[in-house]
């Protein structure tokens, strides 16, 4: 059973927005769609690291909703030659930002996603049991909007402020040799400046001065 995502208050007509961006697990700013593909947390997980991803179905393809299937179980494994070599994948993540930088949310954030697999950071493994996984739109070595930069920036700034996060890090990072994405066309530097009043600890790779 998927978890019901709460409704944003009907607040902009009276002129009064929520104190809080949140619900809960739920970012309010984002576009919900509940993913099946959820578990609980293992007790007193601490979820301290945002580890970031890319994704684009087909691959280099924008723009085909195939992600927003993929993570609910209704993607069309024979809609296209690619989807074969996943064909039967149940994975999730919680968040999803578009090319044009929409926020997607597909589990509730107090819930573990299937994002990382087998992973390793600050001295811990089973990455998903304690981090906040965030997919941006694109394909690995190429490069990513100014919109998404600054719905990331956001969706992270807002992220520390509601959990105890202290780390960043990539999907390279924390499965080195089996992963590479986001990739060198993700631009470190320029999240990590957007993201200077937050303390936060970053790979050593991405970590240099701005």
């Amino acid at each position: 059973m998927t978890a019901k995502p709460p409704t944003a208050p009907n607040t902009e007509a009276a002129g009064r927005w929520p104190a809080s961006p949140w619900n809960g697990g739920w970012y309010l700013p984002a576009q919900t769609l509940p993913s099946p593909n959820f578990g609980a947390r293992p007790e007193g997980a601490q979820i301290d690291l945002l580890v970031l991803h890319s994704i684009s179905l087909p691959p280099g393809e924008y723009g085909t909703g195939a992600v927003q299937q993929l993570f609910t179980n209704r993607l069309d494994w024979d809609a296209h030659p690619y989807y074969q070599g996943i064909r039967g994948v149940e994975v999730s993540a919680h968040f999803f930002i578009t090319r044009e930088g929409r926020v997607w949310q597909f589990v509730d954030c107090g819930q573990r996603a299937w994002h990382a697999g087998a992973s390793h950071w600050r001295g811990r493994g089973n990455c998903n049991d304690d981090s906040i996984g965030i997919e941006l739109e694109g394909l690995e070595g190429l490069t990513f909007e100014p919109a998404q930069y600054a719905a990331l920036a956001q969706l992270c700034a807002d992220l520390a402020a509601h959990y105890p996060i202290r780390h960043v890090a990539g999907h390279e990072h924390i499965a080195p040799g089996r992963k590479r994405d986001p990739g060198p066309g993700f631009d470190w530097p320029r999240l990590r400046s957007a993201l200077a009043g937050q303390a936060l600890q970053w790979p050593a790779a991405t970590a240099a001065d701005v």
